[in-house]
């Protein structure tokens, strides 16, 4: 079975239950994309003519791609995960550094009228405001062919079960996902990186530093809202994390590190 895009192409339509197979399948696509990529690049181990010159040109490449984080930022009809739904969802891809790699679909989901007629006060007042509520009711753009997008896009820039989400609070944009977008959350790592976290632990132990935070314009749309977030870890970073450059080791997830 496929759902159809809006471009025309089509999307195929797998369960929970296959969603393991898709997972180990997209994993053997990236492994023999890197190992054609390889092939073709002056310096290859495949190519070099003796055993001790070969380069770790590809590796190098794999590993910087692994420590690349997933920016998303959902806004949604509601909280309650089992009621509401998602209504807009942008994703940006940052390097380890913060420096943003790759700007990805910035997409407002139709949803039935009856569901933003029945949205909080809160809801109604600030998406009305933005012009959210309306763009949802005009977007011909389905849940499915969301996902499709997303998950296309995460998987040109990121390497399969490596890359965390990120975000600010995004433990909550997560549990939409977990249930609404389940083959885009099988294609990440199973942590978080959570600004929020690192929010509260300034607060209460670097308050002088927590006062000067960037303000935040709090538009309440998805694409500035991960821009406002990653310039808000940035700030974290230099400010917080003072830690010299010249000692920090990159370490795989599930590594350890003896530096």
């Amino acid at each position: 079975m496929a759902n159809k895009t809006g471009n025309g192409l089509s999307m195929p339509v797998c369960s929970r239950s296959s969603a393991w197979v898709l997972a180990t399948f997209s994993k053997s696509l990236f492994a023999l994309s890197l190992g054609k990529a390889a092939l073709s690049r002056p310096g290859s181990p495949l190519l070099a003519p003796a055993a001790g010159q070969a380069s770790t040109r590809g590796s190098m490449t794999a590993t910087g791609m692994s420590q690349r984080m997933v920016w998303v930022d959902l806004e949604m009809t509601g909280l309650d995960v089992e009621k509401d739904q998602i209504i807009e969802m942008a994703c940006l891809i940052t390097d380890s550094n913060l420096n943003i790699l790759a700007e990805g679909p910035n997409v407002i989901i139709k949803q039935p009228d009856e569901l933003l007629e029945g949205m909080s006060e809160w809801c109604k007042e600030h998406h009305g405001k933005s012009g959210l509520t309306q763009a949802v009711r005009d977007s011909k753009i389905t849940l499915e062919q969301a996902e499709y997008e997303f998950l296309s896009f995460v998987r040109q820039h990121t390497p399969p079960g490596q890359c965390p989400l990120a975000g600010n609070s995004v433990h909550a944009d997560k549990r939409f996902l977990d249930k609404y977008m389940p083959q885009f959350m099988y294609h990440l790592h199973y942590r978080i990186i959570d600004v929020s976290t690192i929010k509260e632990l300034s607060r209460r132990w670097f308050p002088e530093e927590y006062k000067m935070v960037p303000h935040k314009k709090a538009t309440h749309r998805a694409l500035e809202d991960i821009r406002e977030s990653i310039k808000e870890l940035q700030y974290y970073r230099a400010n917080i994390f003072k830690a010299s450059e010249k000692n920090c080791t990159i370490v795989e997830n599930g590594g350890s590190s003896m530096s």
